[in-house]
């Protein structure tokens, strides 16, 4: 085994693995082993009102069941806040972060006033109220901390091992996002950055749904001056109403008493071959010699 590669699986421990996240483990930890490298777990229990007391360890309890077991100690998001507190210092120093004082509701009336509708299912694009050169607070509280975005260096492109060449505009198609929210909790986009940079992440694997979060963690990485690992989507397992299947439309928790099951149920999502019944062992084993590395 070689530290050249070094992957990871962060799920949200807000419930148990369910069919869809077990094929993003799985993944990942292929992904690992075909190439010879490190496969970690990390929890990210940052939003912690969302999070199920022991649901992390119910995780792990799952994950080895099905043979993938992290080859260094899990890390929990919640014991890293000063991490995350040095780098928003250090983007802060360099104006790159700036406290806002707009609530949903703000933000709203602000792209309305403006003739701008939000779309069902996508996030309202901030409109940059409380910029430094708009004002800034304009005698408000603060509540939350945004990223600054260069508007003339927004425009993100990247290869996706999976899903092939990728670009986002970030200023346009997002605005300046949350770094520290409002109920002062970490946001994703910085913790996520900053932890993959501190267990030096070479390769993430996650679910084609975390995709369009790319294009922020590049920008946050060249903020930071941290390097950017090779990203790979892979394929989502969807529910009877055709969206990602998830805790919220009523994914049910993984039945483990039949572990080479879930995993060949998981094998089949990802397109690998699922031969005749197996252990564990021996199907992860010809997984991995079957993986498009």
């Amino acid at each position: 085994m070689t530290a050249m590669y070094r992957g990871r699986f962060a799920p949200s421990p807000t419930g148990p693995l369910h069919a869809g996240s077990l094929v993003a483990a799985l993944a990942s930890w292929l992904d690992a082993r075909a190439h010879g490298g490190v496969w970690l777990v990390r929890m990210e229990d940052v939003d912690t009102p969302r999070c199920v007391p022991g649901a992390g360890d119910t995780i792990l309890r799952q994950l080895a069941a099905c043979g993938l077991v992290s080859d260094e100690p899990v890390v929990w998001q919640t014991q890293r806040g000063p991490l995350y507190q040095r780098a928003l210092d250090h983007l802060v120093a360099h104006d790159r972060a700036y406290p806002c004082a707009c609530s949903r509701k703000d933000i709203e009336a602000a792209r309305q006033a403006q003739g701008l509708v939000r779309e069902r299912h996508h996030i309202a694009v901030y409109p940059g109220t409380c910029r430094p050169e708009r004002g800034g607070l304009h005698g408000q509280p603060a509540r939350a901390w945004r990223f600054a975005i260069d508007p003339a260096h927004s425009n993100v492109r990247w290869a996706d091992r999976q899903l092939g060449p990728q670009t986002q505009d970030v200023a346009t198609e997002v605005g300046d996002f949350v770094l520290k929210r409002a109920d002062g909790l970490w946001a994703y986009q910085l913790a996520v950055v900053v932890d993959d940079a501190a267990q030096g992440i070479t390769h993430v694997v996650r679910g084609e749904d975390l995709a369009d979060n790319t294009a922020r963690q590049i920008l946050l990485q060249q903020a930071l001056g941290l390097p950017t690992p090779a990203y790979r989507h892979t394929p989502l397992v969807l529910g009877d109403n055709g969206e990602k299947l998830s805790k919220q439309n009523g994914a049910q928790a993984l039945d483990l008493s039949d572990p080479p099951t879930a995993l060949m149920q998981a094998a089949q999502v990802l397109g690998l071959p699922t031969p005749a019944r197996d252990t564990v062992t021996n199907q992860l084993a010809a997984w991995t010699k079957a993986w498009p590395a």
